[in-house]
């Protein structure tokens, strides 16, 4: 292997830790996000996350219906620090569609 050819591969490596980690670790812009969409969008990306529909649905219709009214105020960020990195990258995915379709 060449030094160019590792050099690309350092960079490449470098550059996927961070983004990963910049990605993962930015939960509050996450809750930030959902807190600005629109309530059909919110409640379908909640509902796509299984671990967060969970957490919602432990309540019952109530549980829905106090999201409903308080998911713009609500503090979601331990809900999405509890996430798994592939969980919150399906978030975050989800979210990014949803902000898209507004």
């Amino acid at each position: 292997m060449n030094i160019a050819m590792l050099r690309k591969l350092i960079f490449s490596l470098l550059a996927s830790v961070w983004l990963t980690s910049a990605f993962a670790l930015d939960s509050r812009q996450m809750e930030k996000d959902l807190q600005r969409l629109p309530w059909k969008q919110f409640r379908q990306v909640i509902e796509s996350v299984p671990k967060l529909n969970a957490d919602v649905e432990a309540y019952g219709p109530i549980g829905w219906t106090y999201v409903q009214q308080n998911y713009q105020t609500h503090g979601w960020k331990k809900n999405i620090d509890k996430l798994n990195e592939v969980q919150r990258k399906q978030l975050a995915d989800l979210i990014l569609r949803a902000k898209k379709a507004k």
